[in-house]
């Protein structure tokens, strides 16, 4: 009997080993995403004046801060997911602005996140 325990045992370790493997591999498809998006932001900041800028920009801007947002919340979770909830190492190593931060979580309307 003792040998069926150890052989169930083993098959929770293999099982743990692969959820941790799964959880380890989203955690970083999410960075990326949000290193992405947060790259889009800055580059398109970099480009477009932010005083006087046309409605069309303005637009497009705040669907890339709202885009970013997204991103973060995505990596928030999945982080928590695996059983790291402080955020702020988040906030400060990939240098998040107050904006994006604040609009954790909303997802546009129409938008090419409904693909992801």
């Amino acid at each position: 009997m003792s040998r069926d325990f150890r052989l169930d045992r083993t098959s929770v370790d293999v099982l743990n080993y692969e959820i941790a493997q799964d959880q380890a591999v989203a955690l970083g498809r999410m960075g990326r995403a949000l290193e992405a998006a947060l790259a889009r932001l800055r580059e398109f900041d970099a480009t477009q004046p932010r005083s006087g800028a046309p409605a069309s920009a303005q637009q497009a801007r705040r669907i890339l801060v709202t885009e970013a947002g997204h991103a973060l919340w995505m990596y928030v979770v999945q982080r928590e997911a695996c059983g790291l909830r402080d955020s702020r190492p988040v906030m400060r190593d990939y240098n998040v602005p107050n904006e994006v931060q604040q609009c954790m979580g909303a997802v546009p309307a129409t938008s090419k996140l409904s693909t992801t």
